[in-house]
């Protein structure tokens, strides 16, 4: 029998070597073997500052010891306290079923935060009275220009080669910072998007490498960002929510051969000038003048004249933390499909993908050309552009030319949304001079599905498209207007689909403490965050973010310590909402009341939907406070989500299953939050099944309806009307969208009809997941691979065929990989299933009658734990199986 081993080992949910301020940073690990019925039974984890003394077997700074235990999802470091901007090595090694060892795992690394005491730095505008270049006024609405982006350097010297050296870096706005002469890392847009007058995040890089004996220069680009660029969609306050120039804060840590730590920071000693970047913005794009370049400008040499003091600033009180998500990087490139030249010299490129990222060119032009890229989503009937719907945002980069033989331009303080490119400029210009770059949070891949029609297979590429577009540092609404903000029902109808996409865990754990921050006095979560200041308090589905997605966490990663966290904001929210309605009806303090946003064709009741949103909230509330040990707050809670309930009954559901206005969400969310009694529940998907048919089987829902409406037809024994959603090719569908050119997910439905065209450019985003949220049914309810139990401890593999001849779906658990394929043919269902070591699978095959393995009932093979009499169900423990049941007719 192979070993059992501890694989992908994670500090905070981070892979890699993060930088953690936690006193007692959890640890994780899956775990793989061959065989069935594999289980860790226990395991020994080794810490230590020498990656040596793992290798050797010891743990210099914590042994754990063997510890007895299944768990390896959250285990916390237990030794000594870590020592500030210390890196640690740990190894794991566990113990099977049996009490036998398997090997050590491949070691991995973290960092221990700092205590700040660098100050903050900034370009002294007093030196240049003249900030705004003229030329680069080019925008339609760009009428007040903007400032460049000031380079900082500063010159320090090594004895000797040094042990280590990290680099702790943060900025209000954004930071591109090199070392001599190098970019640190291939981090992007750092340090992202928070409010920064609540926290600010910084960034942990090991730069040793870089580092040489004498001379040294630490330098840095600083772009306005989030911080004091163009953010949101606020005609009245377009930019400088934050402040009015980007500062950057930064510390270099250096340990020498002989154990000394040496400290370089932000201090006056920094001098700054302006270089070839003459504006920089994310939602205006930005201009690079390539003759105005200083080669060598962050590497040891003579400074020019012209570099000048910077201000200094202390700080200010705001609290530095350790960034708890991965970074944003390039993570894809794709090439140009087709390149056509227009009469008047522009060329129109096409990528063939609606993408967030930029483009990186190829110019050969004489020096002082004006090289021009714009950015849209679309083509209009002409050919031309189809940019109405970017709103104020510009999405243009300029470049000048210096007139070298060949030059290459990619900017790197802006982020676009795009399938088409306009470049105005190059005499010549071919496929093989531009590429697109994808930018994204580089979160690693979670899962997969594919299926035999290739229609739902496109959709599923253009929900994952739609998932990568809306995650460059924070769950966006869309990436190419003047908005790209952080909506909180966005993110909680997607989150579920998202985290089969991608490892969603560290990614929601840092924006959840944005949507903490955002919480008003009275307990009010907000709409979106980060908070700007047209924010308003949140809506019904909105708001209630808040709890749904820790408890989302909870039940895909296992992460408890997220709902502890999260508990008494929770409670906040859950306070107010009965504070103010005291009657237990949610008629008070809807505030924008949104409800089932971008609907087609059916306007569901507000009422209902805030109802809806309570009930369950209070149910997750009862659960999270069982999880958490709270006895008196769990039956609370129990007890408010029945009177909720009796609310709902008897002011949105009649005798006869209907609901308040008869529509598909109303029904979805009344079949979906478990708010209809068992008696009415037969009658009430009899009425969802009649809407859906007098609909022309096309669904109706919005934002909040279209994640539930699938799962409840299939789950309440109406897959087929669910798959016939699924493939439907009329309008409304995804369908619709994919044969008339979607490579993304729509905001709406109606983002181009053959009958009107573009919808209202007012809100008409070509690329926003949310009605993309069907993905987590293609996984959990076609592929049937779905979670029992929090953290995958038990799966519930119940695949829903409809018409389909095979399905298949991967998904990479915290507790390991579990792969399920299913095969129909005419007269029998023919299933793959990996369960991962130290987890039970529930099996329900469509069809009657016996499983088999082998030609053999499967019930008393290897591995199984229990079946059902009648076939129905069969339990089995870890390992991989390949089942067979005959289907009826």
């Amino acid at each position: 029998m192979t070993p059992l081993h501890a694989v992908d080992l994670r500090c905070e949910h981070l892979a890699g070597v993060p930088c953690v301020d936690t006193p007692a940073p959890r640890l994780r690990w899956a775990l793989r073997a061959e065989g069935r019925g594999r289980a860790q039974s226990a395991y020994r984890v080794l810490v230590s500052t020498d990656p040596a003394d793992l290798a050797a077997e010891r743990g210099t700074v914590w042994d754990s010891g063997t510890v007895p235990s299944a768990d390896h999802i959250e285990v916390p470091y237990g030794g000594p306290p870590l020592t500030p901007g210390g890196t640690y090595h740990w190894t794991v090694r566990v113990h099977d079923e049996y009490g036998i060892p398997g090997p050590w795992s491949t070691p991995a690394s973290w960092r221990t935060g700092i205590t700040w005491s660098a100050p903050w730095i900034a370009h002294d505008r007093r030196h240049d009275p003249g900030v705004v270049d003229p030329a680069f006024r080019y925008g339609p609405t760009n009428r007040r220009g903007m400032p460049p982006a000031p380079l900082l350097r500063r010159e320090f010297t090594v004895d000797g080669r040094p042990r280590s050296a990290t680099l702790y870096v943060t900025a209000r706005g954004l930071a591109a910072v090199e070392l001599n002469g190098a970019a640190v890392d291939d981090a992007e847009l750092v340090p992202g998007w928070t409010d920064y007058t609540k926290r600010q995040p910084y960034h942990a890089v090991d730069v040793t490498a870089l580092l040489k004996p004498g001379a040294n220069v630490l330098g840095a680009t600083l772009a306005d960002g989030w911080f004091s660029g163009f953010v949101g969609s606020d005609p009245r306050r377009p930019g400088n929510l934050y402040g009015r120039r980007p500062w950057l804060r930064c510390e270099l840590h250096v340990v020498g051969a002989d154990g000394e730590r040496t400290v370089i920071g932000t201090d006056e000693r920094w001098r700054s000038a302006y270089g070839p970047v003459r504006g920089a913005d994310l939602l205006r794009g930005e201009s690079y003048d390539a003759r105005l370049e200083r080669p060598g400008w962050s590497a040891p040499g003579p400074a020019c004249e012209d570099w000048r003091p910077v201000l200094v600033e202390p700080h200010d009180g705001v609290p530095m933390v350790a960034d708890r998500g991965e970074p944003v990087r390039v993570v894809e490139e794709l090439p140009a499909l087709r390149c056509e030249r227009l009469a008047d010299g522009r060329h129109i490129v096409d990528f063939g993908q609606n993408l967030v990222g930029r483009l990186r060119l190829r110019v050969r032009a004489a020096e002082g050309t004006v090289v021009r890229l714009r950015h849209a989503e679309a083509l209009d009937t002409g050919g031309e552009l189809y940019r109405e719907n970017l709103r104020t945002a510009d999405a243009e980069d300029v470049y000048v030319a210096a007139g070298r033989p060949e030059e290459t331009y990619e900017p790197r303080f802006t982020v676009h949304g795009f399938r088409y490119a306009e470049i105005t400029g190059p005499p010549e210009l071919s496929t093989t001079d531009v590429v697109a770059r994808v930018l994204h949070t580089d979160m690693p891949s979670a899962g997969r599905f594919r299926c035999s029609d290739e229609l739902v297979n496109r959709l599923w590429s253009n929900i994952v498209w739609g998932l990568r577009g809306n995650v460059v540092g924070l769950p966006t609404d869309c990436p190419q207007r003047d908005e790209r903000m952080g909506w909180l029902a966005d993110a909680q109808v997607f989150a579920p689909t998202a985290a089969l996409i991608m490892d969603t865990s560290a990614f929601f754990t840092r924006w959840l403490a944005d949507v903490a921050d955002a919480q008003s006095e009275e307990g009010v979560y907000a709409d979106v965050a980060p908070k700007v200041p047209t924010t308003r308090d949140g809506a019904p589905a909105w708001a209630d973010a808040g709890v749904i997605l820790p408890w989302l966490l909870y039940r895909t990663y296992g992460d408890t310590a997220i709902l502890r966290e999260h508990w008494t904001a929770m409670h906040r929210y859950l306070t107010f909402l009965r504070r103010t309605n005291p009657d237990l009806r949610w008629r008070h303090r809807r505030h924008n009341d949104y409800g089932d946003w971008l609907s087609a064709g059916e306007e569901t009741s507000r009422e209902l939907v805030a109802a809806a949103y309570w009930a369950h909230d209070a149910r997750l509330m009862a659960e999270i406070a069982g999880v958490l040990g709270l006895a008196e707050e769990a039956a609370d809670y129990a007890e408010l989500r029945t009177r909720l309930v009796e609310a709902f009954r008897a002011d949105h559901l009649d005798a006869e299953g209907k609901v308040t206005g008869d529509t598909q969400t109303g029904y979805a969310l009344a079949l979906g939050m478990d708010l209809v009694p068992g008696h009415l529940r037969e009658r009430c998907v009899a009425h969802l099944v009649a809407n859906v048919e007098r609909h022309g089987w096309h669904l109706t829902t919005g934002f909040l309806g279209v994640a539930l409406l699938c799962p409840v037809l299939a789950d309440t024994g109406h897959a087929d009307v669910a798959h016939r959603l699924l493939t439907q090719r009329g309008y409304p569908s995804w369908g619709y969208t994919i044969d008339r050119g979607a490579t993304t997910i729509w905001e709406r439905w109606n983002g181009w009809t053959d009958e009107d065209g573009f919808a209202s450019a007012r809100m008409n985003s070509l690329n926003h997941y949310s009605l993309g949220s069907v993905g987590a049914w293609l996984v959990e309810g076609v592929a049937g691979l779905a979670a029992a139990e929090p953290g995958y401890a038990r799966l519930r593999i119940a695949p829903r065929p409809g018409p389909l001849r095979w399905a298949e779906a991967e998904y990479r658990s915290v507790r390991g990989t579990v792969r399920c394929g299913w095969q129909r043919t005419d007269d029998r269902i023919r299933l793959a299933l990996t369960v991962p070591p130290g987890v039970t699978a529930t099996v329900c095959l469509p069809g009657t009658g016996a499983v088999f393995e082998d030609g053999r009932p499967a019930g008393g093979a290897d591995g199984v734990l229990a079946a059902e009499p009648d076939g129905s169900a069969l339990t089995v423990s870890s390992g991989t199986y390949v089942l067979e049941r005959v289907l009826p007719g």
